[in-house]
């Protein structure tokens, strides 16, 4: 049995402990949003945060969550409002497909929660984990700055 606390909610899994952490959220808790693009961590379509820092869930054996605090997609909104960061995308058209989508929007959360005031090149770099083959990456860009209160 694994423990953490998932999206502000303690959590106990039955699971084999080498389980991957994003087969779990996705099969057990059946919390979807996490998307698997690779399956080899190289695209970031699974990204989620563990204690606040943006991982591969793919890459992830669910033994490691143990006692620790995992934000997924999900547990962005509040009381049924998107995240600054979700309505951007929306208002800038920044997801197409949706694969890619969940993972750019957790690391850009953990990006404002680590550094409020980013410059464009930083937005760029603390997102260079994730891949998107739909939109290309000016709208994910400009979405993300204007979320953070920058201008696009």
């Amino acid at each position: 049995m694994t423990q953490f606390s998932l999206n502000g909610h303690t959590t106990s899994v039955d699971a084999p402990p080498m389980t991957r952490l994003i087969d779990v959220l996705r099969e057990q808790l059946r919390l979807t949003g996490t998307k698997e693009g690779c399956g080899e961590g190289e695209c970031g379509a699974c990204t989620v945060l563990i204690d606040g820092l943006p991982v591969n869930a793919c890459m992830i054996p669910v033994v490691q969550a143990e006692g620790t605090q995992i934000l997924t997609v999900e547990g962005l909104a509040e009381d049924e409002r998107l995240h600054p960061i979700q309505t951007a995308f929306i208002n800038y058209g920044a997801a197409q497909c949706g694969i890619c989508t969940p993972g750019f929007v957790v690391a850009a959360k953990a990006l404002l929660d680590a550094q409020p005031n980013p410059s464009r090149t930083e937005v760029r770099e603390a997102l260079a984990g994730n891949l998107c083959r739909c939109t290309g990456y000016q709208k994910i860009i400009d979405a993300v700055v204007e979320a953070l209160g920058g201008q696009p």
